[in-house]
């Protein structure tokens, strides 16, 4: 009402009021809580597998963790066993990494988006965990006590796929018992 009054006494109706500012001030904010909300997770967990990638985490260092863990719950394990299981290991940590930030790059993408495009956004993800599995094993590659793999770039992007296949049978799932 005060604004229609002051239209009326020919008053400047924006004098006080800076809706430009206004604007862009609540479009920062919704930009900065989408950052942080939904692509800080993203980012801190490359920088987890960035980490990983590292030579702390070789297999000459992480067999000396892993081999005594399963010694002592399998004894009697035989060393070719032990060798296979710690790889084994070792693959299945690659898999899970990357099964996981598939996922956060789906959130990510998403934003909180209430749209139906969930095919674009998981393709996205997939593509992503590619390039950061391709450009994780390029690093590994500069590290003395690590090596490159593409067997490792298959085994990151399987992760990856599974993560969009968990992700869409759970909200299938989900789906199918709200509408029951």
């Amino acid at each position: 009402m005060s604004l229609i009054i002051r239209i009326l006494r020919k008053e400047d109706p924006l004098d006080r009021i800076n809706l430009w500012s206004l604007k862009t001030d609540t479009m920062r904010e919704t930009i900065n809580h989408t950052i942080l909300k939904y692509w800080f997770p993203v980012v801190l967990w490359v920088g987890f597998t960035i980490l990983m990638s590292t030579g702390t985490f070789s297999e000459e260092n992480t067999s000396r963790i892993i081999e005594p863990v399963v010694k002592f719950f399998v004894p009697a394990i035989s060393t070719h066993a032990l060798g296979i299981l710690t790889a084994l290991i070792r693959k299945l940590a690659h898999l899970t990494e990357y099964f996981i930030l598939s996922l956060l790059l789906f959130r990510a993408f998403k934003g909180g988006s209430a749209e139906r495009h969930a095919w674009r956004w998981a393709l996205s993800s997939i593509l992503v965990v590619i390039l950061l599995a391709a450009s994780d094993e390029f690093h590994q590659g500069f590290e003395v006590s690590r090596t490159a793999s593409m067997i490792d770039v298959g085994i990151d992007t399987v992760g990856g796929i599974l993560g969009q296949c968990a992700r869409s049978g759970f909200h299938y799932v989900r789906v199918r018992k709200e509408s029951t």
